[in-house]
């Protein structure tokens, strides 16, 4: 398996590129993110967005059209790639799949699971490919996504970490913003975000 990173636009917001099988999977395809994708891809397969705020999503129609390529979507989160709310140019997208909360797709043998970790946004998703998380805006490193957005909510944050906290393995964690870390790495940081909420 592969794993290519680009912090895209002024939030550095991580575009990925997950290779597995010879398969490419774009993750959350921001700012300026079409040169990028199309450069360090072989045989893409889907856009995959793991929440629809702007800075993740930026780049969905331009990637989808000149790739060919379906987006998949928390279904929660839908509305959202119609709205570009500090009125910043985006061009909106739509989903071409709504997934559903914590649905698993097998694209040919690879498989997809979107954990559904609400909270800061209503669909937010952290997206598991060969035991490799990619969080989004859930989890960073020492911290959490925000909660004080519109459509966000600190009690469902508070759930999705409960969730996240009751696995009982180890995973490697790759989010929206800043550097890989670990499920296990981030266990006391979690704690003390719960409590804070």
């Amino acid at each position: 398996m592969g794993i290519k990173i680009q912090p895209m636009g002024d939030y550095q917001t991580n575009c990925y590129i997950i290779s597995v099988d010879n398969k490419d999977f774009i993750i959350d395809p921001g700012v300026g993110a079409t040169n990028w994708v199309k450069a360090n891809v072989t045989n893409p397969i889907a856009i995959l967005n793991t929440h629809g705020h702007f800075d993740h999503v930026w780049s969905n129609k331009q990637v989808s059209e000149e790739l060919g390529l379906k987006i998949y979507t928390p279904k929660d989160d839908n509305f959202m790639l119609q709205k570009d709310p500090y009125g910043l140019g985006m061009t909106p997208s739509n989903a071409d799949v709504l997934v559903e909360p914590d649905e698993e797709f097998d694209f040919d043998g690879v498989k997809v699971k979107f954990h559904h970790f609400p909270g800061h946004t209503p669909g937010c998703s952290a997206i598991e490919i060969d035991n490799n998380l990619f969080s989004g805006d859930f989890i960073f490193q020492n911290s959490i996504g925000r909660t004080d957005f519109p459509f966000s909510s600190p009690q469902s944050m508070k759930e999705s970490i409960d969730k996240v906290l009751s696995w009982n393995r180890n995973i490697r964690i790759y989010p929206g913003h800043g550097s890989s870390t670990t499920l296990q790495a981030e266990r006391p940081s979690l704690e003390n975000w719960k409590n804070y909420l």
